[in-house]
């Protein structure tokens, strides 16, 4: 796949962000709720493609929730119970990067689950996203595709990234040699759960920057979302001195001003 050129893409991202700003103000403005789930093949661009999403949204408004690894206590619990608790009041958008639908796909390939548990959780997921769907909740559920030669591509740049080293788990690495095993999850998922009321849509991500901007194009297009008229504002005029006198500086610890000596360097 050819990659998407690098002008065009940013153009066309900074118009959808901008398109993102007015969905969050329609959505805290109509006191609407709404979750985007984004699940995939590990280094399939879920994360990237959700930071752009969130790049110029309001974090009192916009949530990521990336949940860890369940504590003792939350075993015990009924399995849905941690996720509910992350779920968005009216006005609130939420992000998961990976979801409930961890017990379908990693905690199914690895053991992490009984086989009773996981034939629960198909039975009851669609039932759980019904009752989210018709309580009023905007539900949309994203699943990004890659070809096991780029998924080991973007391992290998992960690994000689220092910068990056750190998204590159035991797991993730675990994923290439259970390529097929990960496949039949997928499948078996979504015969269960790609339901009326909430559907998965697909994105093709052999080439990131198509599939952000595919994402969010279609995002977008499926909410009937329209622009808010904000509030009106002015500046204020700066009202005259009224005798405050800043206190000596030698009560506060100045930050060395690394910046100057970059300065320097570039001019000599």
């Amino acid at each position: 796949m050819v990659r998407l050129p690098r002008k065009l893409y940013e153009r066309e991202l900074y118009r959808l962000q901008t398109e993102l700003v007015k969905l969050q103000e329609w959505v805290r403005g109509e006191g609407e709720r709404l979750v985007v789930i984004f699940e995939g093949r590990d280094a399939a661009g879920k994360g990237s493609t959700i930071n752009r999403v969130a790049e110029y949204l309001n974090p009192r408004v916009t949530r990521i929730a990336a949940l860890p690894a369940p504590a003792e206590r939350e075993r015990t619990q009924w399995y849905f119970q941690r996720y509910v608790e992350h779920l968005p009041a009216a006005g609130e958008i939420v992000l998961f990067d990976r979801s409930w639908y961890n017990r379908a796909g990693v905690e199914r390939v690895m053991g992490f689950c009984t086989q009773e548990e996981y034939t629960r959780f198909l039975h009851q997921c669609p039932i759980f996203e019904r009752l989210l769907v018709e309580d009023g909740i905007l539900l949309r559920k994203y699943w990004f595709s890659v070809s096991d030669a780029e998924q080991e591509r973007r391992f290998r740049a992960r690994l000689a990234d220092p910068m990056r080293r750190w998204k590159l788990s035991e797991m993730d690495l675990e994923s290439i040699t259970r390529w097929e095993d990960y496949s039949r999850a997928k499948d078996e998922m979504l015969i269960h759960t790609n339901i009326p009321e909430a559907p998965w849509y697909d994105v093709e991500s052999e080439d990131k920057r198509r599939a952000r901007i595919n994402m969010i194009s279609h995002l977008l297009s499926t909410i009937p979302y329209g622009e808010v008229q904000l509030p009106s504002m002015e500046i204020p005029s700066r009202p005259p001195t009224s005798g405050y006198r800043r206190p000596t500086r030698r009560l506060e610890i100045p930050v060395p001003d690394v910046a100057a000596t970059l300065e320097e360097h570039q001019g000599s």
